[in-house]
């Protein structure tokens, strides 16, 4: 029946009082933190910086079949077969046999209960494909190889990418996977894109080697790095010779952050190692004092001081000739931790925020139009019923964008033509209810009875219509990216706030009038 209890009624309008509060919050400032939520605005209303990364997988798949080679030494080193003449061709490891041990080794590689490293243990699942002209083996990556190869890449340097946006303090910034080797990053509000490109651009692949000045003697071999005196300007004509050999690597960073050298009065970068990384440092500076340690970033020494005595307690410093900022970001890169692969900016969009303003203004504009024709509408067409629905039907928005607020979503410009397209939703529900109503009032001379089957006999009807909306909505929300979510997200939740605004609070003013007048000759 009509009849609401006086819990339920009490429930309804608590209920819609709690939402609209988190609604309001939004166009006034309350000094309680916790309630206290905005809706964030996306790169379309707020403005910002739209950038389309690319990673470069080569380094990651030439390290993966290098630790393979390794592997594959050791392996058949300690099964007494001679293996000679390894060498890593694009995606392949190529190696000879002695002509005796070839069926043998064959064998290892293509049984499925080979004795082989269970982690090398990848032929039959297609990740390594193997073929043999007379003693000469080549391993080559397959496709599916590749596939897992370039998908966990990816999922690390977005991981990586998160932290370094994050430690920016980039207000909801979207970060998403796009294909096997891009990533979309959009920054809402960002004041200063080229020091997040900057910091983006860089792998922050950390290493300390030692400067050698025989090279004769170094047996790991050596290599010639320029010296960068801070990030993003080298210095092309200061270099050094490096040992091939790492002390340690920026694996074994706990922290690091800038700070003022006293002594100095220079912005250095202060890091803390973990126990197996002191443990290394304390040994190599034990060994290696009166030598130059370089401190390598991305293949270029950014600094080098001399080692006067064993650093032993985990912990040191970089410096540079580093400004604040520039010390910051490089401990930002260093806490981050490094990128699996180089990334590179292939596309790159910016929005102005006076853009932003015309699309709200342009939205709310669209909007209001929209609310007051449908309001004329209603109040045409069903009198005191048409007022009911209007009320339900800002009800409706209090409570959408309510909810919005306690989730603080993005609004983005689709977002807000769902929010438009809720508006016409909820009428129609009230018009399919009404419309039912006056069929009823036909054959039943009771209101209260009329109205009641009214709203019972349309609720199929309009159950089927928002749910197959509210599916679409889910499938664009799992299925789309960026805009397109935002423009579900309002879909949904409006879906479902019309509901609630039509059965309860729309329903509930109905109740009361229906009641009040069932008496009157004729209601609608």
């Amino acid at each position: 029946m009509l009849y609401f209890s006086k819990l339920r009624v009490i429930s309804v309008l608590i209920f819609t009082l709690f939402i609209s509060y988190f609604a309001a919050s939004n166009f006034f400032k309350f000094d309680d933190n916790y309630f206290s939520k905005n809706i964030k605005l996306g790169l379309d209303l707020q403005g910002g910086s739209y950038l389309l990364l690319e990673i470069d997988n080569s380094p990651v798949i030439t390290q993966k079949l290098q630790s393979k080679l390794i592997e594959l030494k050791r392996f058949f080193k300690e099964k007494k077969y001679v293996l000679k003449n390894f060498s890593i061709n694009q995606n392949s490891i190529i190696f000879e046999t002695n002509e005796n041990d070839v069926e043998e080794v064959k064998k290892i590689l293509d049984e499925d209960e080979s004795e082989i490293n269970p982690y090398f243990q990848q032929y039959k699942s297609h990740q390594f494909d193997f073929t043999e002209d007379k003693n000469i083996f080549k391993l080559t990556l397959s496709n599916y190889g590749l596939v897992l190869l370039k998908n966990s890449s990816l999922d690390q340097a977005i991981e990586i990418v998160r932290r370094r946006v994050d430690e920016v303090g980039t207000n909801e910034p979207t970060i998403l996977k796009k294909g096997n080797d891009r990533i979309l990053v959009e920054l809402p509000g960002l004041d200063d894109p080229e020091r997040i490109k900057t910091l983006l651009g860089k792998t922050a692949n950390l290493t300390f080697q030692f400067i050698v000045q025989n090279i004769s003697q170094e047996s790991f071999g050596t290599e010639k790095l320029k010296f960068e005196n801070e990030i993003g300007s080298s210095i092309d004509t200061e270099e050094a010779i490096v040992s091939k050999r790492i002390i340690l690597s920026g694996d074994n960073l706990i922290d690091a952050k800038p700070t003022m050298d006293t002594q100095t009065n220079e912005t250095v970068v202060t890091f803390s190692l973990d126990r197996v990384g002191a443990k290394k440092f304390g040994k190599a500076t034990s060994s290696g004092v009166g030598k130059r340690l370089a401190i390598v970033l991305d293949g270029k020494i950014i600094s080098a001081p001399t080692v006067r005595e064993p650093i032993l307690g985990g912990s040191g410093q970089i410096s540079g000739n580093f400004t604040f900022q520039s010390a910051t970001d490089l401990a930002l890169l260093l806490r981050s931790g490094a990128l699996p692969a180089p990334l590179s900016i292939i596309e790159e969009r910016s929005v102005g925020p006076d853009l932003g303003q015309d699309s709200i203004d342009a939205g709310i504009f669209s909007l209001i139009i929209g609310f007051v024709l449908v309001v004329l509408f209603m109040i045409y067409k069903y009198k005191i019923f048409g007022l009911i629905a209007n009320l339900a039907l800002v009800s409706n928005l209090f409570l959408l964008v309510g909810i919005l607020t306690i989730f603080e979503a993005t609004l983005t410009l689709p977002g807000i033509a769902g929010i438009i397209l809720t508006v016409g939703m909820a009428v129609d529900a009230n018009v399919l209810i009404f419309e039912r109503i006056k069929e009823e009032v036909k054959n039943e001379k009771n209101y209260i009875i009329a109205f009641d089957t009214g709203y019972t006999k349309s609720r199929t009807t309009i159950l089927d219509a928002n749910i197959t909306t509210l599916i679409a909505a889910f499938i664009l929300f799992f299925m789309g990216s960026g805009p397109i979510k935002g423009f579900s997200v309002t879909l949904g939740i409006g879906i479902l706030t019309t509901l609630f605004s039509v059965y309860f609070i729309a329903r509930l003013f109905t109740a009361f009038f229906v009641i009040k007048n069932k008496n009157k000759e004729k209601l609608i």
